[in-house]
């Protein structure tokens, strides 16, 4: 039986200039990117629709109405709007229906009867959805009004098979999708050409950030519509002259190069092991030693027994057990300036052989040891 027992106190310190080494990609940190690619324009986005509704025509595979309570109420509802009583009948024991909640996405500006994908996933015990058929399905909005109606065929990419002693399942055969399966009945108004401002909303928000895209805006303009209220909000105005519109402003803005700006940051993973480190990162001048105290128990047993035809003595287990230790006294105490260039940090972390989990512990120790000049945060 081996086992090893590694103590690693300031081992991956050396980590800490993998923040460093980024300073010195100064021009990753001046990459520009487009306005549109950086903010989201007030008023613009998507809208998200939910319906209740019936999946038939599956090949033995649907609910099972004697354990789905809900599913057998549910037809009998449908088939009463069709004009068929089924109160009195005997027990229903269709396997071939499922309920499904159905989902959708409307998208800013669509209009009265365009199409929609929507989304359908089982709500009871349905095996699979594969050959089934969506009926008439109401789409609701968050404000409890009908936005569209979806019905079609359900696409499912996975699939199940079962057998005796054997099942196999690929995907998610209780969830499928319809292309263009839902038609809008109800447009949501928002009337964007008769704005007289709006507001730019960063994606990352930051105050350096948000002043760039304003003057990148006066500046191609010639005049001020653009104005900073806070890291993540840029008002743009209609120019006061009517030259332009707000519409005409935005699309001749949004293609404008601006260099983003970022706070230091460190970002970890603890669960995954997966280490992100910003460009502005920086380390003070640090000392960094790396050690380890390994121990090695290996246990050999050999089998002591008598000469043949001695007719004495016994058959006897021996323990045999070998220790090593290893202290790392070779390994010797180092100082990194500040500035560390990538080219060294890797060179440094492989000849270690540094591990993701090794440098998690490091960077949390040189963040409480004041040496890291970044935002560590835990995710």
């Amino acid at each position: 039986m081996i086992s090893r027992i590694q103590n690693s106190s300031f081992r991956l310190v050396v980590a800490i200039c993998a923040a460093a080494m980024l300073l010195s990609f100064t021009g990753n940190a001046n990459a520009t990117s487009r306005i549109k690619d950086m903010v989201t324009v007030e008023g613009i986005r998507d809208n998200q629709l939910l319906g209740y509704g019936l999946v038939v025509g599956l090949d033995g595979t649907g609910d099972t109405l004697q354990n789905i309570p809900f599913a057998r109420q549910t037809i009998e509802a449908m088939l009463e709007r069709l004009g068929v009583n089924t109160r009195d009948a005997a027990q229903m024991r269709t396997e071939n229906i499922a309920t499904v909640m159905v989902t959708a996405d409307m998208s800013a500006f669509s209009r009265q009867g365009s199409r929609l994908d929507v989304v359908v996933s089982s709500m009871g015990d349905a095996e699979d959805l594969r050959g089934g058929m969506l009926l008439a399905t109401p789409l609701y909005g968050a404000d409890g009004e009908v936005y569209a109606v979806a019905q079609g065929s359900v696409a499912v990419a996975g699939f199940s098979a079962t057998g005796d002693a054997a099942s196999v399942v690929q995907g998610v055969p209780t969830s499928g999708r319809i292309a263009n399966g839902a038609i809008i009945e109800r447009e949501v108004r928002f009337e964007f050409a008769d704005l007289n401002s709006v507001k730019l909303s960063l994606h990352n928000p930051d105050f350096t950030t948000s002043r760039r895209i304003a003057n990148a805006i006066n500046g191609h303009v010639g005049f001020p519509v653009a104005r900073p209220i806070d890291p993540a909000t840029v008002v743009l105005n209609k120019p006061a002259d009517g030259s332009l519109s707000l519409l005409d402003l935005i699309t001749d803005i949004e293609h404008l190069p601006v260099a983003p700006d970022q706070r230091a940051r460190v970002l970890i993973d603890d669960r995954s092991g997966i280490i992100v480190m910003g460009a502005n990162v920086k380390l003070s001048s640090i000392a960094i030693a790396q050690g380890n105290l390994t121990i090695r128990i290996t246990e050999q047993p050999q089998v002591s027994q008598p000469a043949p035809f001695s007719g004495q003595g016994q058959t006897a287990v021996v323990p045999r057990t070998q220790v090593e230790v290893d202290t790392g006294e070779a390994r010797r105490l180092s100082v990194l300036e500040t500035g560390v260039t990538l080219h060294e940090l890797v060179n440094g972390l492989n000849a270690l052989g540094v591990g993701p989990r090794d440098m998690i512990s490091i960077l949390q120790a040189i963040k409480q040891a004041g040496a890291m000049q970044a935002e560590l945060e835990i995710m």
